[in-house]
């Protein structure tokens, strides 16, 4: 190992803890202004976010309108807004904080593998919010919505319910309308970290292919106990998200077995490939970690 191969780091304690409370202060300081920002403009950024619900209200002759059912409830909807939208724009600033603080203690190689899944992160959870915002919750909207004409139809067939004194008509609160949605873009924005998440862990050899495949199953079950944690407590909404982020794993196996392909021919052409499947039972416990692999 030469010098160049890392970063010179050999600050005391102290300065470590200061350069900590810098990037701290640094990352408080950006999330301050992007909340302030984000509040500034709360009405707007409401406005987008009903857009969702009004289409499909107006795709059925109804009129978007959502209600106080709390008198501290705009506000509420307001603070909600700012930490939200507040932690979105100022996130490119603290990730930057928390690269500057940790790049001083890695290899160069480590840097040059770690950069592209700090970059895909961000770019990960946007594409999961914009599914959510553009596919799912209009979709999980009318859906929702359609129970409402079940209830219209039963009244007009002199069901059980004729005799209610007026129709079904969906007035929803204004709070529990951006936690819904809020619920739906959050859920479908961290899971889209999975296959960042695993092709890290991946190519830093924690996992394999193979072991991904062999445990299919469990994911299948941890997938959807998070889909139950992270949506409404409703199944519909848990079997949307499973929907879309199970293919995601079977993303993260691809990734993970293509980087598996290219370290094997690298040590292949160096000499330094291993296959435990060839070796014999006494001797693959002595191979290293860098030596050994498996077949992806």
């Amino acid at each position: 190992m030469t010098t160049d191969d890392i970063d010179d780091s050999s600050a005391p304690l102290i300065e470590h803890l200061a350069e900590l409370r810098n990037r701290i202060l640094y990352s408080l300081g950006a999330f301050t202004a992007a909340f302030l920002v984000a509040w500034y403009f709360w009405k707007p950024v409401f406005n987008l976010l009903s857009a969702p619900l009004c289409n499909v209200l107006a795709e059925r002759g109804q009129q978007c309108q959502l209600v106080l059912i709390k008198m501290q409830e705009g506000f509420f909807v307001s603070m909600k807004i700012g930490l939200w939208g507040g932690f979105a724009l100022a996130f490119p600033v603290i990730a930057y904080q928390m690269w500057r603080f940790v790049a001083p203690g890695l290899y160069r190689s480590e840097k040059r593998a770690f950069l592209p899944f700090l970059l895909a992160s961000p770019l990960m959870f946007a594409l999961g919010g914009a599914v959510a915002y553009l596919v799912i919750l209009p979709w999980a909207f009318d859906f929702f919505l359609s129970y409402q004409d079940s209830f219209k139809a039963a009244m007009e067939e002199g069901g059980p319910l004729a005799a209610a004194p007026a129709g079904v008509v969906f007035q929803g609160s204004m709070e529990s309308y951006l936690s819904l949605t809020m619920s739906f873009v959050l859920a479908f924005g961290l899971c889209f970290q999975m296959p960042v998440l695993l092709s890290l862990m991946g190519r830093a050899g924690l996992i394999s292919s193979r072991g991904l495949k062999a445990t299919r199953k469990y994911a299948i079950i941890g997938i959807l106990v998070v889909a139950a944690t992270v949506t409404p407590p409703d199944v519909m909404s848990q079997l949307i998200l499973f929907i879309v982020i199970y293919p995601l794993y079977e993303v993260s196996i691809f990734l993970i077995a293509r980087f598996e392909r290219d370290r094997e021919a690298r040590m292949r052409a160096e000499g330094t490939w291993v296959d435990i499947d060839d070796l014999d039972e006494e001797e693959a416990p002595e191979a290293g970690p860098g030596q050994a692999s498996g077949k992806a």
